[in-house]
């Protein structure tokens, strides 16, 4: 865990801040934006600040700011586009919490059961308020050995020389040990975050990928570990460029694949055009990556989301982009989706959706922000951005939209049947009735088609206070599919604590930032991912930190139907036989996991029910056909049996008996 500390640094100088190590290659400058930009309004995005010559230590000498707009450096989301975006007085660096701190005590705010099982701090060791920044996460676990797990993340604990970090376990998940110092702060130059984590099955080996100066000035460089994400040799680059932005991979570890062992980067490439989409693939196990190939290269901006690729081993590669409508709030997105059949080499856009109003609540220059507070006037940026799954050709997309009136944001889910030609109607994931917001969703699907969206959740409280840590502002919480996305089973919380706001008081890192996306994923066994949030605090205020955790792939309770991609597709009904006791209309969902502890597995299993009128009733639940009465408390039933044995478990609610079906689950 995080060491509060109050040790000061020289880094507190904004003028310092700007000394970046960067080394640009070409006259092109399109430096990329970490982040929202409080120096300019929705209304002023397009028009171009006065010439202000700026001369940084790493750049040409005499960067003209007036470019920002035409290079793009509004528009990308990178700490080096960030850095010239404070540089040039147009974004805000970081800052401290100022106020009275509440005396609420936000950890008491906890769900004994839920989702997934204990979290995990990914961060171990100390860090200072100065630096303390850690957020966007790519979560990924060796299919072939899950008890690897290697999660790469921004980390600005050595700003401005590097803004890159890595956790790796050896325990499955049950512990983290943070790299340091962190690998990939030497080898490519200075390194400017956007994590990506592959797994190359061929060879056994974790690839970690960031930006980097190294690669063309602001490309794309790779890191390789053949131990399970102890020790990092540098690889080759991804990408040359210079003006490159928010990479995503994809690693096709299918051996029945005709492009098995194959690994995808896509990226925008803010040097062509107005920041085209672009994609590169390595089929000799990264020693060499193919030269670009555009994806969308339109005069509309199109960002590039995520890729992937479809579980099953087909082949078939899906990127997911997202024309913004321009930026600032309010604005309309739109949903794009690019299919590859033959290894990345053509992309088809398959499917482009109707537009909808971006979430938030204001804008800082180009982004839309969920929040209002700090130094900003506004924080958190998000436009919406998801993430894509696909599996036996059923392509699934999760993403946030502004909500009724008030509410910032809710997440939705689309599906398709048809390899990514039509989706369905959107179904709302939070199945809340508040105005409070939920955002910045991730999705995964395992080999077996399970699938697990989970999102950042505000239902639980009343309002948000930036770096408070008294004031309790969200949780993680996620929902189920066992089917492949045909139905789902109720939402539910996924973090054991409730968090507040974290701060952002890193002055070399643009204020509104609080990370732009989590990649989660999955293997046969487990569905894996992870998050940002400030439950931790240094110095007394609440600041960016990352977390982990993990549900099991397996079966669950029967779901509530949802919409699917085809207007004539009918989703599983619930059953509704004759009930004991308690009529089975009075039950929503059955579940029941294993979760894995330093003391051993703990099975759990969780009976919710639709309103406390049953509250002191009995239930029986039956593991492996030994009955355990349990008590209803309000609208929940819980079960915990410690130190469970390794291995399969039946659990049963069976009285009332007929309500759901058994649920197997595995301990191990």
């Amino acid at each position: 865990m995080k060491q509060k500390s109050t040790s000061q640094s020289a880094f507190l100088n904004p003028r310092v801040l700007i000394g970046l190590f960067i080394v640009l290659a070409g006259a092109v400058l399109a430096l990329v934006g970490f982040g929202t930009f409080s120096g300019l309004t929705a209304s002023s995005a397009e028009a171009q600040p006065a010439h202000k010559i700026i001369n940084v230590a790493g750049l040409p000498p005499g960067f003209d700011c007036a470019t920002i707009h035409e290079k793009g450096i509004d528009r990308q989301e990178n700490f080096l586009a960030g850095s010239i975006m404070i540089a040039c007085g147009e974004a805000q660096g970081g800052s401290s919490f100022s106020g009275p701190f509440s005396q609420l005590l936000y950890n008491t705010v906890t769900t004994p059961m839920a989702y997934g099982g204990g979290d995990v701090d990914l961060i171990t060791g100390a860090d200072s308020i100065t630096h303390p920044t850690q957020s966007e996460t790519y979560t990924l676990a060796n299919p072939d050995n899950p008890n690897q797990i290697v999660v790469t993340y921004n980390d600005s604990r050595t700003a401005s020389a590097n803004y890159s970090g890595a956790s790796y376990s050896s325990d499955g998940g049950a512990t983290f040990t943070r790299l340091n110092p962190a690998p990939f702060a030497s080898g490519h130059g200075t390194n400017f975050g956007d994590p990506v984590t592959l797994y190359n099955k061929p060879t056994g080996s974790f690839f970690a990928i960031f930006l980097a100066t190294g690669c063309g000035g602001q490309g794309i460089g790779a890191w390789k570990s053949t131990d399970g994400g102890v020790t990092w040799a540098t690889g080759a680059c991804v990408h040359n460029g210079a003006s490159d932005d928010r990479e995503s991979g994809w690693s096709d570890n299918n051996p029945s694949s005709p492009f098995f062992g194959r690994m995808y980067v896509s990226w925008n490439n803010f040097s062509i055009g107005v920041g085209a989409l672009q994609v590169t693939y390595s089929s000799d196990n990264g020693a060499t990556w193919h030269a670009p190939i555009n994806v969308a290269n339109t005069s509309t901006f199109i960002r590039d989301v995520q890729i992937t690729g479809d579980m099953s081993g087909n082949g078939t590669m899906y990127i997911a982009g997202m024309d913004e409508g321009g930026g600032g709030f309010p604005h309309n997105n739109i949903n794009h989706i690019y299919r590859s059949t033959d290894g990345g080499n053509t992309w088809t856009n398959t499917y482009t959706g109707p537009s909808f109003a971006g979430p938030g609540v204001s804008a800082s220059g180009y982004f839309a922000c969920m929040f209002t507070g700090g130094s900003a006037g506004v924080y958190w940026r998000h436009e919406g951005w998801g993430e894509p799954a696909a599996f036996n050709n059923v392509v699934h997309l999760v993403y946030a939209q502004h909500g009724a009136g008030a509410d910032a944001g809710d997440v939705y889910y689309i599906r398709s049947t048809d390899s990514g030609a039509t989706f369905g109607a959107p179904f709302k994931l939070n199945s809340d009735a508040t105005t409070r917001p939920q955002w910045q969703p991730n999705i995964s699907v395992s080999p077996s088609g399970t699938l697990l969206a989970t999102w950042y959740d505000g239902r639980e409280f009343t309002t948000c206070t930036y770096g408070n840590p008294g004031v309790p502002c969200y949780r993680m919480w996620s929902r189920k599919s066992s089917d492949n996305g045909v139905t789902w089973l109720a939402d539910d919380s996924l973090s054991d604590v409730a968090s507040p706001l974290p701060a952002q008081p890193d002055t070399t890192v643009q204020a509104t930032y609080a990370g732009d996306y989590d990649y989660g994923t999955a293997t046969a066994s487990k569905h894996y991912t992870s998050w940002d949030e400030g439950r931790v605090t240094i110095s007394g205020q609440s600041q960016q930190d990352v977390f982990s955790d993990k549900e099991p792939a397996g079966g669950g309770a029967t779901p509530t139907p949802t919409p699917t991609a085809t207007p004539t597709a009918t989703p599983t009904a619930t059953p509704t036989p004759t009930p004991v006791g308690i009529p089975c209309g009075d039950l929503v969902s059955f579940q029941a996991r294993c979760t894995h502890t330093v003391n051993g597995d703990r099975l759990q299993a969780k009976l919710t029910l639709t309103n406390t009128s049953h509250s002191g009733q009995q239930v029986t639940i039956t593991v492996d056909g030994n009955p355990n009465q349990v008590t209803i408390n309000g609208n929940k039933a819980q079960l915990q049996i410690p130190n469970e044995p390794l291995g399969q478990h039946t659990v049963a609610l069976t009285n009332p008996a007929g309500c759901f079906a058994p649920v197997v689950t595995n301990c191990n």
